[in-house]
């Protein structure tokens, strides 16, 4: 990641908390569905955030939504509660740690597999007793009798950088998830979720570790999908990691362009509200003042056939409702309208 890439992430983050857009309501709430939403989507689940908040929150299903779609967003939101009771208390990764946290994730849409090595099934979230490839012509991945060696190895190397990672920078921790992610997902532990597993452990991090989490968002699959192919292939993990920051960077400047647009609607809301509100004689202040701005109250008055106190009166009402305003004295002063 270059230094203007870096420069640019933080000055986002600066941006994204200034606005207070984690301070609104539910927030939290809300971000995990969509988190969970769009990881599921990039799996084939069709369901949508809105639908998925009434199946969470309200137990009401989606029309026209397969029973499995359904049960794979309800899963992978009970492993990521699960997940991040877990961050709070900073446990060490184990393998059993993962292992408990694919048996939510595939709880009920995992397979059972029969091998001539023995049963396992995905559900339970038992690693891999078979080879797998990553497509119908891609490569295979790591043979599945090398599968829980090369996680072990994992789990140690996750927890030391863990504990060399220091408080407060965002940089090496985002950096740090991208690549737990692209190493855990390279190895491939389990017939099924490893593409949720994956981006779980990353969130599991960025959540230990109190950063915004990240969402790969379901139209940007292709390009997702297309950095982990090249980084595998060109044995190159900082392709991959270049990719993550960058469509982290797009989605929180989205983030902050939405949120900046509907304040303001508010605001433009508002303000249709309060003209439509104002009063006939008050229609007649302000089209008095469109065409003499310097014009003083008594005139005002004198104009309209009502006492100065009427005036004022009616002044005070519309500067509260923020549609005029005087700049400078009554005698020297002008209007301006907002």
């Amino acid at each position: 990641m270059s230094r203007k890439d870096i420069y640019q992430l933080l000055d986002v983050l600066k941006e994204y908390q200034s606005l207070g857009i984690a301070e609104q309501i539910d927030y939290d709430k809300f971000y995990l569905y969509s988190i969970i939403t769009h990881s599921t989507a990039i799996e084939g689940s069709t369901v949508t955030e809105i639908e998925n908040q009434l199946l969470f929150d309200e137990g009401i299903t989606a029309k026209g939504r397969t029973l499995q779609e359904q049960m794979m967003n309800l899963d992978l939101k009970a492993a990521y509660e699960k997940s991040r009771i877990l961050a709070t208390h900073h446990v060490p990764i184990t393998i059993d740690l993962l292992k408990s946290l694919a048996a939510i994730v595939m709880k009920n849409t995992g397979s059972n597999y029969k091998t001539a090595l023995g049963d396992f099934s995905s559900a339970n979230g038992d690693l891999r007793l078979l080879n797998v490839r990553a497509g119908t012509e891609g490569k295979s991945y790591l043979n599945f009798q090398k599968v829980p060696a090369r996680l072990k190895e994992f789990c140690e190397w996750l927890n030391e950088e863990r504990s060399k990672v220091e408080r407060g920078d965002v940089i090496d921790t985002y950096a740090l998830s991208f690549d737990a992610h692209f190493r855990l997902v390279t190895i491939h532990p389990w017939a099924d979720g490893n593409g949720r597993m994956s981006r779980l452990l990353m969130n599991h991090l960025q959540f230990e570790y109190q950063l915004i989490p990240m969402k790969v968002m379901k139209e940007q699959k292709a390009e997702y999908i297309q950095a982990l192919v090249d980084a595998r292939e060109q044995d190159d993990i900082s392709i991959f990691r270049r990719v993550m920051f960058d469509l982290h960077i797009r989605n929180l400047q989205q983030e902050i362009g939405q949120f900046r647009k509907s304040m303001e609607q508010d605001v433009i809301g508002d303000k249709q509200k309060n003209v439509t509100d104002v009063t006939d004689r008050q229609h007649a202040i302000i089209n008095l003042v469109k065409e003499h701005t310097n014009m003083t109250t008594t005139q005002m008055a004198e104009r309209l056939g009502v006492t100065k106190r009427t005036i004022l009166r009616d002044i005070e009402a519309l500067k509260a409702k923020g549609l005029i305003i005087r700049i400078g004295s009554e005698k020297t002063g002008y209007w301006e309208l907002k």
